[in-house]
């Protein structure tokens, strides 16, 4: 364009935010205070890229903070973490397991980054009618979602490892395989060394 001296008369906007700056969407309502009295009061996602048998694929789930638990989760092949059927349907798993476990009529706080799907107003308008506030984390500020971001590393750590991909058909069994060890086998020091579901269960939570 240069060359051929061609000019634009488009304005261009910056969309560039300096580290920490709050999202202009919707506040960070949890300001690092993840304590809970109940399952579904603090609940946060994010979608990491996992690889299974040479192929990316994009894993996007939920953990409640009560106990730990990765309550949904959906994979999809590689794009960016910006697949719409990939955060849908986690999406939808979600707002499943809070109806199925008799807590719609419950506010949740439903943290997560600024990413584009999470910013969308057709993904928040898809859980408008479940008792949803939302909350996000400041932008390049990893330290505003310690729960799933530590979670991210140490857990595809130990999925490599502990976990023979060649024992699994497709990366859904091989995914549900984690989720089932992590939720019912995998003790935690934060939860008194106890399983997730062991620990909410105790406590007489569904």
């Amino acid at each position: 364009m240069k060359i051929l001296k061609i000019r634009s008369k488009a304005i261009h906007y910056s969309t560039y935010k300096k580290p920490g700056e709050e999202s202009i969407k919707y506040p960070n309502l949890i300001n690092n205070d993840w304590k809970t009295t109940r399952p579904f009061e603090k609940i946060t996602s994010d979608t990491t890229m996992i690889w299974f048998k040479k192929q990316r694929y994009d894993w996007t789930y939920y953990v409640d903070a009560f106990d730990d638990s990765i309550i949904c989760s959906d994979v999809k092949p590689f794009y960016y973490g910006v697949s719409i059927s990939n955060h849908k349907s986690a999406l939808e798993d979600m707002l499943n397991s809070k109806i199925k476990r008799g807590y719609k009529s419950q506010e949740t706080i439903f943290h997560s980054d600024q990413g584009t799907i999470y910013s969308s107003v057709a993904f928040n308008n898809a859980h408008k009618d479940y008792n949803i506030k939302r909350s996000m984390s400041r932008i390049r500020a990893p330290t505003d979602n310690p729960i799933i971001e530590s979670k991210n590393g140490w857990l595809k750590k130990e999925m490599y490892i502990d976990f023979n991909q060649n024992d699994y058909e497709t990366v859904e069994e091989y995914i549900n395989a984690i989720i089932d060890d992590h939720n019912n086998y995998r003790l935690s020091y934060a939860l008194k060394y106890k399983t997730p579901i062991e620990y909410r269960t105790q406590l007489g939570f569904q």
